[in-house]
Protein backbone atom coordinates (compact mmCIF):
# COMPACT_ATOMS: atom_id res chain seq x y z
CA UNK A 1 0.00 0.00 0.00
CA UNK A 2 1.30 3.29 -0.95
CA UNK A 3 1.87 6.57 1.33
CA UNK A 4 -0.75 7.70 -0.48
CA UNK A 5 -3.37 5.58 -0.17
CA UNK A 6 -3.18 6.19 3.96
CA UNK A 7 -3.38 10.15 3.18
CA UNK A 8 -6.09 9.96 0.41
CA UNK A 9 -6.48 13.18 -1.58
CA UNK A 10 -10.12 14.02 -0.71
CA UNK A 11 -9.08 13.66 3.42
CA UNK A 12 -9.46 16.66 5.42
CA UNK A 13 -6.59 18.22 7.10
CA UNK A 14 -6.90 16.34 10.24
CA UNK A 15 -6.45 13.45 7.88
CA UNK A 16 -3.07 14.17 6.85
CA UNK A 17 -1.86 14.72 10.84
CA UNK A 18 -0.82 11.78 13.08
CA UNK A 19 -0.31 10.93 16.36
CA UNK A 20 2.57 9.60 17.89
CA UNK A 21 2.72 8.50 21.17
CA UNK A 22 6.11 9.14 23.25
CA UNK A 23 6.21 7.57 26.60
CA UNK A 24 2.98 8.96 27.21
CA UNK A 25 3.67 12.37 25.06
CA UNK A 26 0.84 12.90 22.22
CA UNK A 27 2.65 15.17 19.34
CA UNK A 28 0.77 15.95 16.30
CA UNK A 29 2.73 15.60 13.12
CA UNK A 30 2.08 16.31 8.81
CA UNK A 31 2.41 12.63 7.73
CA UNK A 32 3.78 14.41 4.22
CA UNK A 33 7.05 15.74 6.03
CA UNK A 34 7.35 12.62 8.26
CA UNK A 35 7.44 10.05 5.23
CA UNK A 36 9.48 12.58 3.40
CA UNK A 37 12.51 12.77 5.79
CA UNK A 38 12.13 9.63 8.31
CA UNK A 39 12.70 6.21 7.08
CA UNK A 40 11.00 4.30 9.41
CA UNK A 41 7.96 6.57 8.79
CA UNK A 42 8.02 6.16 4.89
CA UNK A 43 8.26 2.48 5.31
CA UNK A 44 5.64 2.16 7.94
CA UNK A 45 3.27 4.19 5.63
CA UNK A 46 4.25 2.03 2.52
CA UNK A 47 3.92 -1.12 4.35
CA UNK A 48 0.01 -1.96 3.77
CA UNK A 49 0.22 -2.95 7.78
CA UNK A 50 -3.10 -2.23 10.38
CA UNK A 51 -0.94 0.89 12.10
CA UNK A 52 -1.04 2.49 8.29
CA UNK A 53 -4.54 3.35 9.13
CA UNK A 54 -4.60 4.40 12.70
CA UNK A 55 -4.66 7.78 14.21
CA UNK A 56 -1.99 7.13 16.20
CA UNK A 57 1.12 5.42 16.32
CA UNK A 58 3.67 4.61 19.07
CA UNK A 59 7.64 4.80 19.66
CA UNK A 60 8.66 2.69 22.00
CA UNK A 61 12.81 3.19 21.47
CA UNK A 62 12.83 6.79 21.20
CA UNK A 63 12.98 9.98 23.86
CA UNK A 64 10.61 13.10 24.56
CA UNK A 65 13.67 14.67 24.05
CA UNK A 66 15.14 13.34 21.17
CA UNK A 67 11.55 13.44 19.15
CA UNK A 68 11.46 17.08 19.85
CA UNK A 69 14.87 18.03 18.61
CA UNK A 70 13.41 15.90 15.27
CA UNK A 71 10.81 17.93 14.76
CA UNK A 72 12.92 21.15 15.06
CA UNK A 73 15.17 20.55 13.14
CA UNK A 74 12.69 19.40 10.65
CA UNK A 75 10.48 23.52 10.92
CA UNK A 76 14.30 24.04 9.70
CA UNK A 77 15.59 25.20 12.96
CA UNK A 78 19.17 24.38 13.45
CA UNK A 79 19.44 24.17 18.05
CA UNK A 80 22.40 23.80 19.80
CA UNK A 81 21.93 20.94 22.34
CA UNK A 82 22.58 19.73 25.97
CA UNK A 83 24.73 16.18 26.51
CA UNK A 84 20.77 14.44 26.79
CA UNK A 85 19.67 15.92 24.24
CA UNK A 86 22.92 14.63 21.95
CA UNK A 87 22.00 11.20 23.53
CA UNK A 88 18.53 11.11 22.71
CA UNK A 89 18.92 12.68 19.65
CA UNK A 90 21.69 9.73 18.06
CA UNK A 91 19.28 7.58 20.00
CA UNK A 92 16.16 9.24 17.41
CA UNK A 93 17.83 9.56 14.51
CA UNK A 94 19.43 5.74 14.20
CA UNK A 95 15.87 4.23 15.45
CA UNK A 96 14.11 6.20 12.74
CA UNK A 97 16.28 7.17 10.10
CA UNK A 98 16.24 10.64 9.68
CA UNK A 99 19.49 12.00 7.49
CA UNK A 100 18.71 15.52 8.19
CA UNK A 101 18.95 15.24 11.91
CA UNK A 102 22.12 13.35 11.58
CA UNK A 103 23.49 15.95 9.44
CA UNK A 104 22.57 18.63 11.75
CA UNK A 105 24.53 16.44 14.57
CA UNK A 106 27.57 16.56 12.51
CA UNK A 107 27.17 20.51 12.28
CA UNK A 108 27.69 21.19 15.50
CA UNK A 109 30.31 18.62 16.74
CA UNK A 110 32.18 20.64 19.08
CA UNK A 111 35.53 19.94 21.91
CA UNK A 112 32.34 20.08 24.73
CA UNK A 113 30.60 16.89 22.96
CA UNK A 114 32.52 15.47 19.96
CA UNK A 115 33.82 12.28 22.38
CA UNK A 116 30.08 11.75 23.31
CA UNK A 117 28.76 12.14 19.86
CA UNK A 118 31.81 9.45 18.98
CA UNK A 119 30.77 7.32 21.40
CA UNK A 120 26.95 7.05 21.40
CA UNK A 121 26.84 7.72 17.39
CA UNK A 122 28.97 4.19 17.83
CA UNK A 123 26.80 2.61 20.11
CA UNK A 124 23.87 3.03 18.08
CA UNK A 125 25.20 2.28 15.09
CA UNK A 126 25.01 5.85 13.61
CA UNK A 127 28.72 5.46 11.71
CA UNK A 128 28.64 8.92 9.26
CA UNK A 129 28.26 10.82 12.96
CA UNK A 130 30.36 8.53 14.43
CA UNK A 131 32.82 8.74 11.47
CA UNK A 132 32.74 12.89 11.67
CA UNK A 133 33.04 13.01 15.31
CA UNK A 134 36.36 11.22 15.14
CA UNK A 135 37.36 13.39 12.19
CA UNK A 136 36.79 16.49 14.73
CA UNK A 137 38.75 14.93 17.51
CA UNK A 138 41.59 13.80 15.28
CA UNK A 139 41.63 17.59 14.36
CA UNK A 140 41.62 18.54 18.42
CA UNK A 141 43.66 15.91 19.39
CA UNK A 142 46.51 17.25 21.16
CA UNK A 143 43.56 18.98 23.72
CA UNK A 144 41.56 16.10 23.73
CA UNK A 145 44.44 13.51 24.39
CA UNK A 146 43.77 12.67 27.94
CA UNK A 147 40.17 12.15 27.86
CA UNK A 148 40.46 10.50 24.40
CA UNK A 149 42.23 7.24 26.11
CA UNK A 150 39.49 7.10 28.63
CA UNK A 151 37.90 5.47 25.66
CA UNK A 152 37.58 1.77 24.73
CA UNK A 153 40.34 0.49 23.13
CA UNK A 154 38.93 -0.06 19.61
CA UNK A 155 37.65 3.26 19.17
CA UNK A 156 40.61 4.93 20.15
CA UNK A 157 42.75 2.77 17.46
CA UNK A 158 40.39 3.87 15.11
CA UNK A 159 40.89 7.42 16.27
CA UNK A 160 44.42 7.18 15.74
CA UNK A 161 44.38 5.24 12.23
CA UNK A 162 42.63 8.72 10.75
CA UNK A 163 44.64 11.65 9.33
CA UNK A 164 43.92 14.78 10.49
CA UNK A 165 43.82 17.67 8.52
CA UNK A 166 46.31 19.72 7.19
CA UNK A 167 46.35 23.54 6.71
CA UNK A 168 47.40 24.32 3.17
CA UNK A 169 47.88 27.29 0.97
CA UNK A 170 49.37 28.39 -2.63
CA UNK A 171 50.18 31.70 -4.19
CA UNK A 172 48.53 33.33 -6.83
CA UNK A 173 50.17 32.00 -10.08
CA UNK A 174 49.71 32.25 -14.18
CA UNK A 175 50.15 29.26 -16.08
CA UNK A 176 53.69 28.66 -16.83
CA UNK A 177 55.73 26.36 -19.48
CA UNK A 178 58.79 24.01 -19.48
CA UNK A 179 60.96 26.58 -20.73
CA UNK A 180 60.07 29.23 -18.02
CA UNK A 181 59.47 26.92 -14.51
CA UNK A 182 58.22 28.26 -11.75
CA UNK A 183 59.51 26.32 -8.61
CA UNK A 184 57.26 27.96 -6.52
CA UNK A 185 54.33 26.95 -8.41
CA UNK A 186 53.25 24.84 -5.71
CA UNK A 187 50.56 23.37 -3.09
CA UNK A 188 51.93 23.78 0.48
CA UNK A 189 51.44 22.07 3.92
CA UNK A 190 51.91 22.78 7.49
CA UNK A 191 53.48 19.52 8.59
CA UNK A 192 52.93 18.01 12.12
CA UNK A 193 56.45 19.72 13.02
CA UNK A 194 54.34 23.43 12.23
CA UNK A 195 56.84 23.82 9.16
CA UNK A 196 55.84 24.68 5.83
CA UNK A 197 55.97 21.96 2.88
CA UNK A 198 55.48 21.48 -0.91
CA UNK A 199 52.95 18.48 -1.50
CA UNK A 200 52.52 18.76 -5.16
CA UNK A 201 53.18 21.37 -8.72
CA UNK A 202 50.58 23.03 -10.30
CA UNK A 203 50.00 21.51 -13.41
CA UNK A 204 51.96 23.96 -16.56
CA UNK A 205 48.73 25.24 -18.11
CA UNK A 206 46.79 26.05 -14.30
CA UNK A 207 46.26 29.52 -12.92
CA UNK A 208 45.67 30.55 -9.30
CA UNK A 209 45.40 34.24 -10.44
CA UNK A 210 42.22 35.46 -9.96
CA UNK A 211 40.78 31.58 -10.05
CA UNK A 212 38.48 29.64 -8.15
CA UNK A 213 40.01 27.07 -5.44
CA UNK A 214 37.68 25.67 -3.29
CA UNK A 215 38.09 21.63 -1.78
CA UNK A 216 34.91 19.21 -1.97
CA UNK A 217 35.01 15.81 -0.51
CA UNK A 218 38.62 16.07 -0.03
CA UNK A 219 39.84 17.23 -3.36
CA UNK A 220 41.03 20.32 -4.41
CA UNK A 221 39.46 22.21 -7.58
CA UNK A 222 41.15 25.01 -9.28
CA UNK A 223 38.65 26.46 -11.99
CA UNK A 224 39.16 29.54 -14.39
CA UNK A 225 41.71 32.54 -13.39
CA UNK A 226 43.65 34.62 -15.55
CA UNK A 227 46.51 33.68 -18.33
CA UNK A 228 47.88 37.11 -18.29
CA UNK A 229 47.06 41.41 -18.24
CA UNK A 230 44.84 40.82 -21.20
CA UNK A 231 42.65 38.81 -18.58
CA UNK A 232 42.09 36.24 -20.99
CA UNK A 233 40.29 33.33 -18.87
CA UNK A 234 41.44 29.39 -18.39
CA UNK A 235 38.55 27.26 -19.53
CA UNK A 236 39.80 24.14 -17.97
CA UNK A 237 39.36 23.66 -14.56
CA UNK A 238 41.42 21.41 -12.49
CA UNK A 239 41.46 18.71 -9.79
CA UNK A 240 43.58 17.35 -7.62
CA UNK A 241 43.28 14.17 -5.68
CA UNK A 242 45.76 13.56 -2.53
CA UNK A 243 44.58 9.76 -2.30
CA UNK A 244 46.69 9.39 -5.34
CA UNK A 245 49.01 12.44 -5.62
CA UNK A 246 46.82 13.10 -9.73
CA UNK A 247 45.97 15.80 -11.08
CA UNK A 248 43.00 15.62 -13.76
CA UNK A 249 41.31 18.30 -15.58
CA UNK A 250 37.20 19.12 -15.44
CA UNK A 251 34.80 21.51 -17.08
CA UNK A 252 34.98 24.85 -16.48
CA UNK A 253 31.56 27.04 -16.18
CA UNK A 254 29.30 28.12 -18.94
CA UNK A 255 29.99 31.81 -18.39
CA UNK A 256 33.74 32.34 -18.56
CA UNK A 257 34.34 34.01 -15.28
CA UNK A 258 37.75 35.43 -13.32
CA UNK A 259 37.99 36.89 -9.23
CA UNK A 260 35.15 34.46 -8.08
CA UNK A 261 34.43 32.55 -5.59
CA UNK A 262 34.30 28.74 -6.15
CA UNK A 263 32.63 26.83 -2.87
CA UNK A 264 32.53 23.03 -2.42
CA UNK A 265 29.45 21.96 -0.16
CA UNK A 266 27.05 19.10 -0.55
CA UNK A 267 28.74 17.40 -3.58
CA UNK A 268 28.15 20.10 -5.62
CA UNK A 269 30.58 23.29 -6.22
CA UNK A 270 29.32 26.56 -6.74
CA UNK A 271 30.71 29.40 -9.18
CA UNK A 272 29.57 32.85 -7.82
CA UNK A 273 29.91 36.21 -9.23
CA UNK A 274 33.25 37.20 -10.78
CA UNK A 275 34.12 39.62 -13.36
CA UNK A 276 34.18 39.04 -17.44
CA UNK A 277 35.75 41.41 -20.11
CA UNK A 278 35.88 43.49 -17.22
CA UNK A 279 32.24 43.79 -16.18
CA UNK A 280 30.94 42.18 -12.82
CA UNK A 281 28.60 39.17 -12.89
CA UNK A 282 25.84 38.22 -10.92
CA UNK A 283 24.99 34.77 -12.26
CA UNK A 284 26.05 31.69 -10.19
CA UNK A 285 26.54 27.83 -11.81
CA UNK A 286 26.37 24.96 -9.83
CA UNK A 287 28.15 21.51 -11.16
CA UNK A 288 27.08 18.54 -9.55
CA UNK A 289 29.79 15.87 -9.19
CA UNK A 290 27.01 13.38 -9.67
CA UNK A 291 26.09 14.83 -13.13
CA UNK A 292 29.18 16.46 -14.25
CA UNK A 293 27.63 19.16 -15.67
CA UNK A 294 27.31 23.08 -14.71
CA UNK A 295 23.93 24.67 -14.40
CA UNK A 296 22.89 28.04 -13.65
CA UNK A 297 21.14 28.54 -10.62
CA UNK A 298 19.61 31.80 -8.82
CA UNK A 299 21.66 34.99 -9.47
CA UNK A 300 22.92 37.10 -6.42
CA UNK A 301 20.99 39.79 -5.22
CA UNK A 302 23.46 42.27 -7.28
CA UNK A 303 26.57 42.16 -9.58
CA UNK A 304 29.34 41.49 -7.38
CA UNK A 305 33.43 40.26 -8.07
CA UNK A 306 35.67 38.53 -5.27
CA UNK A 307 32.82 37.99 -3.36
CA UNK A 308 33.61 37.47 0.62
CA UNK A 309 32.21 33.77 1.80
CA UNK A 310 31.69 31.06 4.68
CA UNK A 311 29.64 28.14 4.74
CA UNK A 312 28.31 27.24 8.72
CA UNK A 313 25.68 25.35 9.29
CA UNK A 314 25.76 23.48 5.97
CA UNK A 315 24.80 26.67 4.87
CA UNK A 316 26.42 28.98 2.04
CA UNK A 317 26.83 32.88 3.24
CA UNK A 318 28.27 35.62 1.52
CA UNK A 319 28.88 39.72 2.10
CA UNK A 320 27.78 41.91 -0.35
CA UNK A 321 28.99 45.70 0.00
CA UNK A 322 25.92 48.26 0.17
CA UNK A 323 28.18 51.36 0.71
CA UNK A 324 27.35 53.98 3.74
CA UNK A 325 29.12 51.12 5.91
CA UNK A 326 26.23 48.66 4.98
CA UNK A 327 27.51 44.71 4.78
CA UNK A 328 24.70 42.56 3.27
CA UNK A 329 24.66 39.20 4.60
CA UNK A 330 22.90 36.79 2.93
CA UNK A 331 22.62 33.00 2.59
CA UNK A 332 22.00 30.75 -0.44
CA UNK A 333 18.86 27.70 0.17
CA UNK A 334 19.34 25.14 -2.32
CA UNK A 335 15.98 23.39 -1.33
CA UNK A 336 14.64 26.94 -2.84
CA UNK A 337 17.10 27.92 -4.95
CA UNK A 338 16.92 31.35 -3.54
CA UNK A 339 19.00 34.04 -1.86
CA UNK A 340 17.86 35.27 1.50
CA UNK A 341 19.33 38.73 3.16
CA UNK A 342 20.32 37.46 6.69
CA UNK A 343 21.25 40.26 8.39
CA UNK A 344 22.95 43.76 7.70
CA UNK A 345 26.19 44.75 9.64
CA UNK A 346 26.67 48.65 10.07
CA UNK A 347 29.83 49.92 11.00
CA UNK A 348 32.56 52.78 9.85
CA UNK A 349 35.15 50.34 7.63
CA UNK A 350 32.56 47.30 7.74
CA UNK A 351 33.70 46.27 3.94
CA UNK A 352 34.15 42.66 5.07
CA UNK A 353 37.47 41.58 4.05
CA UNK A 354 37.16 38.44 5.32
CA UNK A 355 34.61 36.11 6.84
CA UNK A 356 34.51 32.39 8.29
CA UNK A 357 31.91 29.87 9.93
CA UNK A 358 32.08 27.95 13.40
CA UNK A 359 29.41 25.93 13.80
CA UNK A 360 26.54 28.56 14.18
CA UNK A 361 28.77 31.87 14.26
CA UNK A 362 30.02 33.80 11.69
CA UNK A 363 32.83 35.85 12.72
CA UNK A 364 33.53 39.12 9.76
CA UNK A 365 37.16 40.38 9.75
CA UNK A 366 37.14 43.89 8.43
CA UNK A 367 39.78 47.24 8.31
CA UNK A 368 40.00 48.57 11.78
CA UNK A 369 38.86 52.32 12.84
CA UNK A 370 41.45 55.14 11.61
CA UNK A 371 44.01 54.85 8.65
CA UNK A 372 45.78 51.97 10.15
CA UNK A 373 45.31 49.50 7.97
CA UNK A 374 47.57 46.71 9.76
CA UNK A 375 44.92 46.59 12.36
CA UNK A 376 41.94 44.89 11.89
CA UNK A 377 38.07 44.30 14.22
CA UNK A 378 36.06 41.31 14.05
CA UNK A 379 32.35 41.01 14.41
CA UNK A 380 30.03 37.63 15.35
CA UNK A 381 26.95 36.97 14.22
CA UNK A 382 25.04 34.32 15.95
CA UNK A 383 22.66 32.65 13.31
CA UNK A 384 20.62 30.58 16.80
CA UNK A 385 19.99 34.30 18.58
CA UNK A 386 20.01 36.57 15.20
CA UNK A 387 22.65 38.89 17.58
CA UNK A 388 25.70 40.48 16.42
CA UNK A 389 28.32 40.81 18.64
CA UNK A 390 31.51 43.07 18.56
CA UNK A 391 34.63 41.13 19.67
CA UNK A 392 36.96 42.38 22.13
CA UNK A 393 40.30 43.71 21.10
CA UNK A 394 41.86 43.67 17.61
CA UNK A 395 44.34 41.82 15.75
CA UNK A 396 47.54 42.93 14.02
CA UNK A 397 47.62 42.31 10.08
CA UNK A 398 51.63 42.44 10.24
CA UNK A 399 52.02 39.74 12.47
CA UNK A 400 49.31 37.25 10.68
CA UNK A 401 46.79 38.15 8.38
CA UNK A 402 43.33 37.30 9.27
CA UNK A 403 42.33 37.95 5.90
CA UNK A 404 43.05 34.28 4.99
CA UNK A 405 41.53 32.38 8.16
CA UNK A 406 40.78 28.96 8.01
CA UNK A 407 38.86 26.62 10.66
CA UNK A 408 40.20 23.62 11.97
CA UNK A 409 38.24 21.92 14.97
CA UNK A 410 37.71 24.63 17.47
CA UNK A 411 40.78 26.64 16.46
CA UNK A 412 41.09 29.07 13.32
CA UNK A 413 44.60 29.23 11.39
CA UNK A 414 45.96 32.24 9.46
CA UNK A 415 49.29 33.26 7.44
CA UNK A 416 51.24 36.12 6.39
CA UNK A 417 54.84 35.81 5.34
CA UNK A 418 56.19 36.13 8.42
CA UNK A 419 54.07 33.68 11.07
CA UNK A 420 51.20 31.05 10.96
CA UNK A 421 48.92 31.81 14.19
CA UNK A 422 46.73 29.13 14.98
CA UNK A 423 43.68 30.94 17.32
CA UNK A 424 42.07 29.23 19.77
CA UNK A 425 37.89 30.14 19.34
CA UNK A 426 36.25 31.65 22.02
CA UNK A 427 33.06 33.15 22.76
CA UNK A 428 34.21 36.54 22.98
CA UNK A 429 37.54 36.53 21.24
CA UNK A 430 39.56 34.55 19.38
CA UNK A 431 42.78 33.90 21.73
CA UNK A 432 46.54 33.16 20.32
CA UNK A 433 47.52 29.54 21.03
CA UNK A 434 50.97 29.48 19.29
CA UNK A 435 52.67 30.97 16.44
CA UNK A 436 54.64 28.81 13.62
CA UNK A 437 56.65 29.71 10.76
CA UNK A 438 55.16 31.85 7.86
CA UNK A 439 54.78 30.87 4.48
CA UNK A 440 57.31 33.42 3.19
CA UNK A 441 55.74 34.12 -0.43
CA UNK A 442 54.73 37.07 -1.59
CA UNK A 443 51.23 38.07 -3.64
CA UNK A 444 47.37 36.76 -2.83
CA UNK A 445 47.42 33.21 -0.96
CA UNK A 446 44.21 31.32 -1.13
CA UNK A 447 44.48 28.79 2.24
CA UNK A 448 41.96 25.71 3.06
CA UNK A 449 42.66 22.62 4.42
CA UNK A 450 42.37 19.07 3.23
CA UNK A 451 43.13 15.61 4.90
CA UNK A 452 46.55 14.08 3.54
CA UNK A 453 47.77 10.02 3.71
CA UNK A 454 49.76 9.48 6.19
CA UNK A 455 53.47 9.98 5.53
CA UNK A 456 53.13 12.44 2.47
CA UNK A 457 56.07 13.40 0.79
CA UNK A 458 57.26 16.40 -0.37
CA UNK A 459 58.73 17.14 -3.88
CA UNK A 460 61.82 17.28 -2.02
CA UNK A 461 61.85 14.06 -0.50
CA UNK A 462 60.66 11.60 -3.12
CA UNK A 463 63.20 9.22 -1.47
CA UNK A 464 60.86 8.40 1.30
CA UNK A 465 58.33 5.43 1.38
CA UNK A 466 54.90 7.20 0.11
CA UNK A 467 51.84 5.00 1.32
CA UNK A 468 48.25 5.98 1.10
CA UNK A 469 45.23 6.04 3.41
CA UNK A 470 41.37 5.60 2.90
CA UNK A 471 39.90 8.17 1.03
CA UNK A 472 37.69 10.79 3.04
CA UNK A 473 36.11 11.76 -0.41
CA UNK A 474 33.95 9.67 -2.66
CA UNK A 475 33.06 7.42 0.84
CA UNK A 476 32.68 6.79 4.51
CA UNK A 477 35.52 3.96 6.17
CA UNK A 478 33.50 4.11 9.40
CA UNK A 479 34.84 2.33 12.22
CA UNK A 480 34.35 -1.73 12.94
CA UNK A 481 34.69 -2.26 16.91
CA UNK A 482 32.38 -4.25 18.81
CA UNK A 483 30.20 -2.14 20.55
CA UNK A 484 30.19 -3.17 24.58
CA UNK A 485 30.95 0.36 25.80
CA UNK A 486 30.20 1.62 28.78
CA UNK A 487 31.89 4.74 28.39
CA UNK A 488 30.42 7.71 30.94
CA UNK A 489 30.97 11.49 29.58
Amino acid sequence: MAASSCQGSGHSEAADRLKVNVNGNIFSVDRTIMADNCEYFRALFQSGMRECQQEEVQLQSVGVQGFLVLLRVLQGEQPMLNSDQIVESIECTAFLQVPALTKHMMNIISSENCLLMYHTAAVYGVWELSHHSALFIRDMYADLKEDVHALPRQMVEYLESVSPSSYMAVCSHSPSSELLHDVQRTVCYLDEEHRWRTLTQLPLSTSTTMAGVAVLDNKLYIIGGVHDVSKRVVETGFCYNPTDDTWSTICGPQQLRYSFTLIGLEGCLYALGGKFNMKDLSSVERLQMSEGTWGFVSALPCQAASVVSAVAMNRIFICLWRGRGATDVHKYVPEDDRWLLVTTLIRQQSYGLCMVGHRDNLYMMRNGPGEDFLLCVMDCYNLTSGQWTAMSGHYSNSKGSLFTAVVKGDSVFTLSRHVTTEYRVEKTQWRRKREMEGFGRVGSIYTFQMRLPKHTVSLGDRCLDQTSEESFGDKHIVPTFPLQCSYNF
